[in-house]
């Protein structure tokens, strides 16, 4: 069984538990994959959406891949931090501003209610901008559902989690799911 599949089983053995009350960083969900496998996945993310329907979720994705880019093209200055992208690293919390409204009009455009998994993609676009940890920490609150989080990077028993493997990871509450063995086993 390839390494995505067995992460879809994992996934499907969580999302068919009952959802109870729960604060909303308790309400991530993160599915933990190597960073050579974002094409399978992202090939395979419609098998996540019918196994969260078939256990009688909603299913909704907010993509991250572009974010950056709009955010970057609707500044004033944009040709001068192309020239000087240091100067970019003052505004980078204005970028983390930008995702927030977007998803906040997503929720609402969407019609998304606390029986909704919320699938953030593209969350690696995000490398070397903002910590994947203050993204997930400004939308887990703004509804009630459950936020996945497909991550590409590595989780370790100490519950760290480090975007690519490339650096210093932070430890954080929510729920990992990965492929390297069955969830309750």
């Amino acid at each position: 069984m390839s390494k995505i599949k067995r992460l879809i089983e994992n996934y499907k053995a969580y999302i068919d538990l009952p959802w109870e009350n729960a604060a909303a960083l308790q309400r991530v969900i993160f599915c933990v994959y190597n960073e050579d496998d974002e094409l399978q996945l992202r090939a395979k993310i419609d098998e996540f959406q019918i196994v969260t329907w078939n256990a009688g979720h909603d299913w909704a994705i907010f993509d991250l891949t572009d974010t950056f880019a709009v955010w970057l093209a609707k500044q004033r200055y944009k040709k001068s931090y192309f020239k000087n992208p240091e100067f970019l690293s003052a505004l980078l919390p204005q970028y983390l501003e930008f995702i927030k409204k977007e998803f906040d009009c997503f929720l609402k455009t969407h019609n998304i209610g606390a029986n909704t998994v919320v699938a953030l993609k593209g969350v690696g676009s995000l490398f070397g901008f903002l910590k994947v940890k203050e993204v997930v920490e400004a939308l887990a609150p703004a509804f009630e559902g459950r936020l996945l989080v497909f991550f590409s990077g590595a989780h370790d028993e100490n519950n760290n989690y480090r975007l690519f493997n490339a650096y210093d990871g932070w430890n954080y509450l929510a729920v990992p799911i990965t492929a390297d063995k069955d969830l309750y086993s």
